[in-house]
């Protein structure tokens, strides 16, 4: 604790060096114009801050004065940035970034969480469910920036700088650090009007003789369901006219009668309860559980804590899918 209160010192005197000598802005004073800036308003900015009006205005003056650039155009109905303000607003969010980057990464105490959070999901999951949440999460914590990418492949998180990932599946390499979200699982399922073409599976080995709708998802091997039923586990190698990278477009494909989908039930539970798709094999089914996964124990990035927290609340407040009866 001595030496990371020794860096704290260290790092607060060179800001104050480097002010002192090249009159360099004071950090408080960019994150008052970034505000200004995003919101295009004094006063949705002061409340964000949680400051007065008149405070955002004279930190503003002293900025365009250090600076000797004007930021900002106002009028009595908006607030508009000059080009000067854009270059200066860019250079503000870096500068901010690092600041905020440097003391969670330095002060394992910090209690209030900010700055950018890189997050990483897949493509459906992250679009339907993990971006409804972390808009949620924003609203909670106005200092974090959500960055999201979606992707469809296993991404390093350590390697590629993401604070998090959001993932479906328990395959999790040794050297990350992970927290169950939510318990999930894949099903067997077809529409009624593919069952009765083609005929039910009676078994997994039935499969072979069915169109089945492959997925290449970022941590499966292409075309090779494993499945669970009770203590047993199977392999079976699938294959059909169809298949995508993307899952939402092979539940569409299966509601058009085109073949069996392995999907989660987070994704097809709707349609089971209304009856376009129908579970088949019931006994058999895919540990697919929902995971954070970070490079970093949660006491040392209180934005990493305070998401991977806010995520299991959502979850376990709102994740009502189970396994149809």
């Amino acid at each position: 604790m001595l030496f990371i209160a020794l860096i704290n010192t260290i790092s607060l005197l060179w800001f104050d060096y480097l002010r002192i000598v090249i009159k360099f802005p004071h950090n408080d004073d960019l994150r008052v114009f970034v505000a200004v800036a995003r919101r295009a308003s004094f006063a949705a900015a002061a409340q964000e801050l949680g400051v007065s009006a008149a405070y955002v205005s004279k930190r503003l003056r002293l900025l365009e004065q250090d600076l000797a650039v004007k930021l900002l155009h106002r009028t009595t109905r908006r607030v508009v940035v000059t080009e000067d303000g854009e270059r200066v607003f860019v250079w503000a969010q870096r500068i901010l970034d690092g600041v905020d980057q440097l003391l969670q990464e330095v002060s394992v105490t910090r209690q209030v969480p900010r700055g950018v959070l890189r997050i990483s999901s897949s493509l459906g999951f992250g679009r339907n469910v993990v971006a409804p949440a972390l808009s949620r999460l924003v609203q909670e914590h106005p200092g974090l920036q959500v960055r999201l990418e979606l992707l469809d492949r296993l991404v390093d998180v350590a390697a590629e700088g993401y604070d998090l990932d959001v993932r479906v599946g328990d395959d999790i390499a040794p050297h990350l650090i992970a927290r169950r979200l939510a318990d999930n699982h894949r099903v067997l399922c077809a529409s009624p009007a593919y069952l009765a073409r083609r005929g039910v599976p009676r078994s997994l080995a039935d499969l072979a003789l069915h169109d089945c709708l492959a997925i290449r998802e970022r941590d499966h091997v292409f075309g090779l369901w494993r499945l669970r039923a009770g203590a047993n586990e199977e392999s079976v190698k699938v294959t059909g006219p169809l298949s995508a990278n993307d899952g939402e477009v092979a539940v569409h494909w299966a509601l058009d009668g085109m073949g069996v989908v392995l999907r989660s039930v987070w994704d097809v539970q709707a349609h089971l309860q209304s009856g376009a798709l129908v579970q088949v094999l019931p006994e058999w089914r895919q540990d697919a559980n929902i995971w954070a996964v970070y490079p970093t124990r949660l006491n040392l990035s209180a934005k990493v804590r305070v998401c991977v927290e806010f995520l299991q609340a959502h979850f376990a407040a709102g994740w009502p899918h189970k396994a149809p009866a």
